[in-house]
């Protein structure tokens, strides 16, 4: 395949999943006129966001063993086609019901199309060096999405109507599937009988929604039946003669290593998000179109990194390193923020933080994404893609349902002891701030005990190879 129509094919890939990325952020900041105009209860209006998340998290995993079985250009157009229609649903919705069934049905195209697309760089870009560019171009897209997607939440929003943050999903969704449809290269996958595994699918498919449901919902019940259903899941892999999920991929320190720091490091980078937004809002009493700006220099300072220097850097210093300063310098980012005065005045207390977010973000998910894809062969990259994707997103999910209760706890315990409303909201985001760096550190120990080079990788050995050579 020629330079150029692979950069391009790219490029489609990466449109394809941005619409997911910032669908899932752009939707937060129209949530209120949302509830207004359909007259949402407060635990009503939180299944618009949950209703998407259970979905999506909850069928990565399936797509990705399925993108292997029957090809991953199948799935991914499909699953964009799904999602597409689901986004014209969502836009017409009138009722509550509507739009939260629309919403659980966007999940489904969302994983589908988004848990294929590792596999597919990987494929597109064999060469160690062009891979780390195409990893930096994906990363960019999967972090700063979450930036762009407040920003254009709080424009749409505020310029048209809450509609419109669905209806722009259309034209786009279109346009990416026709280009789609005749750029990418169509690879023929395994066939169904090399791992059909209906009983193991239905099985982990069913753990992942209901614990990514107790998650959200706070509901132990279902947690522990979804812990039943993973059991369940593995004793079925273990013995089944052709898995969905072959268990020797876990016999892999790297790939297991690799997913456990992108959940944590999932946790901490998209509660920040998510937590910052409230605390510009409510705290500090931002529009939506100005909290959209604030998270700018996140997504700008990202996408230097990402894509114009995250691949020089991974081939002169190597993976590991550019990962470890990532984590660094997200760490550094988290506590400035958990430090920092209450009534921030943003050029001064919060917008270097900001910068250090997206430098950290820049540099650290593009190495971790290239360390977790090259431990995989390739007849199994579709499932490591969506194994990948989806430790990401129960992650993040985790992180935020936990990042919530731990500000929640200490603005109520400030609250009890006299302090001001505000105030005592304050207190609750930097307490959250800070238990995210302390993640950090954490995800820190876990690389340097679990990521360290060797001597060689069969994905990219030249990557490796200059790691060890420095080391």
């Amino acid at each position: 395949m020629k330079t150029n129509s692979r950069w391009i094919s790219l490029l489609v890939l990466c449109t394809g999943f941005l619409l997911i990325v910032v669908d899932m952020t752009i939707v937060n900041v129209a949530l209120p006129t949302i509830g207004r105009d359909l007259r949402f209860t407060p635990s009503g209006l939180a299944w618009v966001i949950n209703g998407y998340l259970v979905a999506f998290a909850g069928l990565l995993l399936l797509a990705g063993r399925l993108a292997d079985l029957v090809g991953s250009k199948r799935v991914f157009l499909l699953g964009l086609g799904i999602f597409t229609a689901a986004s014209l649903a969502c836009g017409l919705s009138t009722s509550q019901p509507v739009l939260i069934g629309a919403r659980f049905i966007q999940g489904v195209g969302g994983a589908a199309s988004s848990a294929v697309i590792l596999a597919m760089i990987v494929a597109l870009f064999p060469e160690p060096e062009e891979q780390a560019k195409a990893f930096g171009v994906f990363s960019f897209v999967a972090s700063a999405g979450a930036a762009v997607g407040l920003l254009a939440g709080g424009v749409i929003t505020q310029v048209v109507s809450w509609h419109w943050i669905f209806f722009v999903n259309v034209p786009i969704g279109i346009a990416t599937a026709v280009l789609g449809y005749r750029l990418l290269p169509a690879r023929p996958g395994l066939g169904l009988a090399e791992g059909a595994d209906v009983l193991g699918g239905a099985l982990v498919t069913a753990s992942l929604m209901l614990g990514v449901y107790a998650i959200v919902s706070g509901s132990s019940l279902h947690g522990l039946l979804a812990v039943a259903l993973l059991g369940a899941f593995l004793v079925r892999q273990a013995r089944a003669r052709k898995p969905m999920l072959p268990l020797r991929l876990f016999a892999s320190l790297r790939l297991s290593g690799a997913n456990t720091v992108q959940a944590l490091m999932s946790a901490a980078f998209l509660s920040f998000f998510f937590l910052a937004s409230l605390d510009l809002e409510r705290v500090l009493g931002y529009g939506p179109l100005a909290l959209g700006l604030a998270f700018l220099p996140v997504a700008v300072v990202m996408g230097c990194f990402s894509i114009r220097f995250a691949a020089a850097l991974v081939m002169r210093y190597g993976a590991f390193r550019v990962l470890v300063a990532g984590q660094l310098v997200v760490m550094a980012g988290l506590l400035a923020v958990a430090f920092g005065p209450e009534r921030a005045a943003y050029a001064r207390d919060l917008l270097v933080p900001m910068a250090l977010l997206g430098l950290g973000g820049g540099l650290c998910f593009p190495a971790l994404t290239l360390i977790a894809m090259s431990e995989a062969p390739p007849a199994d990259s579709g499932l490591a893609s969506g194994l990948l994707n989806t430790t990401g997103q129960v992650g993040g999910a985790l992180g935020l349902a936990v990042m919530a209760t731990v500000a929640a706890a200490r603005s109520a315990a400030l609250s009890g002891s006299g302090t001001p409303d505000l105030s005592a909201l304050a207190g609750g985001y930097h307490a959250a701030w800070l238990v995210s760096a302390a993640i950090v550190l954490v995800t820190l120990a876990i690389t340097v005990a679990t990521l360290r080079p060797r001597a060689t990788v069969a994905l990219a050995p030249a990557v490796y190879e200059e790691e060890e050579a420095a080391a």
